[in-house]
């Protein structure tokens, strides 16, 4: 059955039921909701003073294609890049609102397991999805709004970097870009590497618990990958009004992506984006705190200096600046 045959009325109601059927009424997101989807607006109680807000659009052949995309993966990643917001600002993520437009001619099917990709996350992360909307379009557009809250007044942000921070990053940035090449040239390798690559590109992990671990510890300054390594590091350091050096040889390259992108793998690491790993600048006793806590790998690649704001440095091992090919993720760029 096409969406069109179920009309708007009948996809809600389908959406609503598969939300309905897996939803774990042990969350507490789900038992402060007082009317979910079906009325005009969601009614929660809030457990916070304190409220975080996040929202994104993911666009057919601008942020996913569906000849290398699954529609469960699809679901599940769109929640993911919200959640990986919230967990840049140390947050706790509570409620989610998802508007979805769609062609008439798409399979119901289809949007049943983008569905179930998005509560198989939510779930996982205590999240209760409370609501969106429906239009009719000529490509799928996929909106996620996730609210959410912090345990005290503070918040990571990307304003509070200061020269002698070091600059710490989780995980292996690089991983989603190395992926994407990939699929896109249909490379094959062994089947450990290819669902590792697959997942990191098509089913990313938000760092939400290690970014409220980040802020707990007394880090301050935090953003998440999902520009690049490189792109990310400036915007941190724009909003800070000071400069960073980075060093090449403290790069952190996962052996996947250095056994086969060999040439490559640098750079993926330093301009690949959609990593969603937590990029954070903070006093060396704080990072060694942090890494005794964290549960993930944590790599310092640098730190922060005084210079001209937004200004990133990739050095040498004798300190010598080396050249490095602008990248990242910008919207309107080739428009420009």
């Amino acid at each position: 059955m096409k969406v069109s045959d179920l009309g708007e009325f009948g996809l809600i109601e389908l959406l609503a039921n598969i939300v309905d059927k897996t939803k774990n009424p042990q969350n507490t997101s789900w038992q402060r909701l007082r009317i979910g989807i079906g009325d005009d607006a969601a009614v929660w109680q809030c457990s916070s003073p304190v409220q975080l807000a996040t929202t994104d659009s993911l666009v057919q052949d601008t942020h996913f294609d569906l000849d290398i995309t699954g529609w469960w993966e699809l679901g599940w990643k769109a929640i993911a890049v919200n959640l990986s917001d919230i967990a840049a600002m140390g947050g706790i993520p509570e409620y989610a609102l998802i508007s979805l437009a769609l062609p008439g001619e798409l399979e119901a099917d289809c949007i049943s397991s983008l569905y179930q990709g998005m509560v198989q996350i939510a779930n996982q992360f205590g999240i209760a999805i409370a609501g969106g909307n429906i239009a009719s379009a000529s490509k799928v557009t996929i909106t996620v709004t996730i609210l959410g809250s912090l345990e005290d007044k503070s918040a990571l942000t990307r304003s509070a970097a200061m020269p002698g921070d070091q600059i710490a990053v989780t995980g292996y940035p690089g991983l989603s870009a190395a992926g994407l090449r990939m699929l896109k040239q249909k490379l094959n390798f062994d089947a450990e590497t290819t669902k590792l690559l697959k997942q990191a590109h098509l089913q990313p992990m938000p760092r939400v618990k290690e970014g409220q671990i980040l802020l707990r510890q007394g880090v301050r300054t935090a953003i998440d990958v999902s520009d690049g390594l490189i792109a990310d590091l400036t915007h941190v350091c724009k909003a800070s009004r000071v400069s960073a050096r980075i060093k090449e040889n403290l790069i952190p390259v996962h052996p996947a992506a250095q056994a086969n992108f060999k040439a490559d793998c640098q750079q993926l690491a330093l301009t690949g984006g959609e990593d969603y790993e937590l990029l954070f600048t903070a006093s060396s006793q704080v990072i060694t705190r942090v890494k005794q806590a964290i549960p993930c790998p944590v790599t310092v690649i640098g730190e922060i200096i005084e210079g001209l704001p937004g200004q990133v440095t990739l050095v040498d091992t004798d300190g010598k600046s080396i050249p490095w090919q602008q990248a990242g993720w910008e919207h309107f760029k080739s428009e420009a």
